[in-house]
Order: structure tokens, then C-alpha cells, then sequence
């Protein structure tokens, strides 16, 4: 080998390990897709690797309240997990909520401003670091009333970019196409997430084949885990301030929930066919108690209004191993609050995010994403 070969090949290690430590930012093509995990799981692996890492939210949607300059609980799961000493205002620099919207669109946010301020907390939260993972919005377009969506952000700090996408159909590989168009050289691949087992062979057979031919690198296919999924009876009660009459099966997991407004031989019917689901009706309604309690898909009972069940249907819930719940809220808000507790993720910590490294360390490349 000559000497100018050996300076080519030095040249092109070099260039490839620039390459490598460059920023990634992990995007999603829609809410609820694990990003948060996945970014997280993806630092501490960097980490274990002999890594210093940080982490940085440029806009901070997961916000404890809609009003005023309220904080996005996801950096500070971050500082905590990572063990960061970050201020809050560069982990998040941008709190985009709806007051900051309707001031943006007033004319009193200024894009160029915002700009520089994120810059400015990349730079000091990347100064002295080996790598860096921010985490996206909770959609590719949040942030375009201040040209600030993902694809912006990546090309303000030159970051690649991994989509995290959900997959039920073959049609959901639209998006994927649409979001490598978007952030054009900045997008490094997918990484599909929570694929039910019924799609998983069709996925890796003919999908992620055709991906690839596309020049979408897919760096993995993550299997549904329902631990993840997600929360357990014990959560809700402890999230909704519900009382509980009947306790056996509080482990559960619930992923989804369905409201008994209907005949009692329709819901039987309708029960049937859910799984993993938590039934939220009125605590009068005993024809409805009694249906769901006959399906094997019902995890738990939540009755609203604050009606006591008769000692039947508590002895039958009982019998069931099926939890009872009493909430002195209305079905209508019980199902809105209900179905925020489970979007928002309540399971997320430190057990949640090993679990996902676990899950990356299984069925993803991790290599291709150092």
C-alpha cells in the first residue's frame, strides 16, 4: 500500500467517524410512538459505551399544563435518567404551547430569535460532549408557524435524523417516504416501534425490503411489548383517584378503553371483541357491569358518578379476578382523563426506558446509530 493510499484511507476513517458523532435527532411520524423511550434508550447505550452524552427537547410539547412557561416533562425524565446538569431552559428552549402559538401567530414570537435561541442551547449543552440526542416534537409539522419543525431543527445543528414509526398496514409506508422527502439528506432511517406480531413477518419480508431499494435505511423492527404499551390498573387508580371496591388483578395492563353507553346485549357483543381494555360506565348501570364482566378482553371495570355496584356484581367482579373502580367524575370526563393518562405514558422512568434499550439491543442496529 502506498503512502497516498494510506492517506486516503485515513481521510475516509476520519470522515466516516464525523459522520458517526454528528447529533442525532429522533422524529416522529405521529404521537405516542415510544420517541421519548427510544431517545433515551439510545443516549444510555452511548453511554455504556464509554460515551459522554447529552440530551436536549429544542421544543418542549409534552407540556403539564397548557398555560404559561410550563415545562415539558420529557427533558427532565432525561436530566434525571442521564444524569444531566443541564438548566431547563437549554434542554428545552422553546416551550410550545398554545399561549406561545397564539403569540407566535400575533406576530410577538420572531422566527429568526428562536433560532438563535435554540443554537445557543445546542451549542452550550453540546460543549465537551462525545454525542448528542435530541428528541423531536410529537409530529414532523409541530413548529412550522416559526419554521421550527424537526426538519428545520435538524439542519440548524446538522443532525441525522431517525423517524420512529408505527406500522399496521402496508399504506403506512407513505409516511415513511414522505418523512425521508422531508428531511432529505438529514434523514439517516426508520425504526419501525410497538409492531404487533400479526405484521411483524410482512414487515420484515416485503416492507422493509422495499424501504431499503428506496434508500430508507431501516434500522429495525421492534416488537409490541406490552409493558410499554400501556398502564396498569394500580396506575389508573392511583391517576384517576378512584376508589377501589375490588382488587384482584390490579397488575393488569389496560391499553385502551371502551365505554358501556350502550344495550347490555350489544356491549356484550362489543366487549367481546376488545383486548386489554378497561370498561368506563355509570355505576348504575348494572346490565352493562354484568356484560363486561363476561368478556375475557375487559381488564377492568371504572364506574363514574360515584355509584356503588351492588354486592353481586362486586362478587361476580371478584370471581372474575377483575378490578372494580369507583370515580366520582362523569363517564365523559373519566374517558377523556382516562385516555390521557395512557397517551402521556404514565409507565415512563428508569424501568421503562431499560426495558427499551433491551428491546433495541434485540431487534435493532444499534451499531448503524453510533
Amino acid at each position: 500500500m502506498t503512502d497516498s493510499d494510506t492517506e486516503t484511507e485515513t481521510d475516509t476513517t476520519a470522515n466516516a467517524k464525523t459522520n458517526d458523532t454528528r447529533p442525532i435527532l429522533v422524529a416522529s411520524l405521529e404521537e405516542s410512538t415510544g420517541k421519548t423511550a427510544i431517545t433515551l434508550a439510545l443516549a444510555n447505550h452511548a453511554a455504556e459505551a464509554g460515551d459522554d452524552v447529552g440530551y436536549m427537547k429544542p421544543k418542549g410539547t409534552r407540556l403539564q399544563s397548557n398555560v404559561g412557561k410550563t415545562l415539558d416533562t420529557d427533558p427532565m425524565l432525561a436530566r434525571e435518567i442521564l444524569g444531566l446538569d443541564a438548566e431547563m431552559h437549554d434542554l428545552e428552549p422553546v416551550v410550545y404551547s398554545p399561549t406561545f402559538i397564539e403569540q407566535a401567530i400575533r406576530g410577538r414570537e420572531h422566527p429568526e430569535e428562536l433560532r438563535e435561541r435554540v443554537s445557543e442551547a445546542y451549542d452550550a449543552l453540546a460543549a465537551d460532549r462525545d454525542r448528542m440526542f435530541l428528541e423531536g416534537a410529537g409530529r414532523l409539522e409541530q413548529g412550522a408557524i416559526v419554521d421550527l419543525t424537526d426538519a428545520d431543527i435538524a439542519s440548524l445543528v446538522d443532525a441525522r435524523v431517525l423517524v420512529i414509526a408505527p406500522y399496521e398496514t402496508p399504506g403506512d409506508v407513505d409516511d415513511v417516504l414522505a418523512a425521508a422527502e422531508a428531511f432529505g439528506d438529514q434523514f439517516d432511517g426508520v425504526l419501525f416501534n410497538a409492531v404487533a406480531d400479526s405484521v411483524r413477518d410482512q414487515l420484515e419480508s416485503d416492507v422493509a425490503p422495499f424501504l431499503e431499494g428506496r434508500g430508507v435505511p431501516v434500522h429495525g423492527v421492534l416488537p409490541r411489548d406490552q409493558t410499554l404499551a400501556g398502564v396498569t390498573v394500580q396506575d389508573l387508580a392511583d391517576e384517576l383517584g378512584g376508589r377501589v371496591l375490588s382488587e384482584n388483578g390490579l397488575d393488569e395492563y389496560v391499553e385502551r378503553f371502551s365505554v358501556g353507553a350502550m344495550g347490555a346485549d350489544s356491549a356484550l357483543r362489543h366487549f367481546r371483541r376488545t383486548k386489554n381494555a378497561a370498561v368506563i360506565t355509570g355505576g348504575d348501570r348494572a346490565d352493562i357491569h354484568s356484560a363486561a364482566l363476561e368478556a375475557r378482553g375487559v381488564k377492568c371495570l371504572i364506574l363514574t358518578g360515584g355509584h356503588r355496584p351492588s354486592g353481586a356484581i362486586l362478587g361476580q367482579a371478584a370471581e372474575k379476578h377483575v378490578p372494580v373502580l369507583m370515580v366520582q367524575s362523569d363517564t365523559l370526563t373519566t374517558v377523556e382523563r382516562a385516555e390521557e393518562i395512557v397517551r402521556s405514558g404514565r409507565t415512563r422512568d428508569e424501568t421503562t426506558v431499560e426495558r427499551m434499550q433491551a428491546l433495541l439491543a434485540d431487534h435493532a442496529d444499534l451499531e448503524s446509530l453510533r
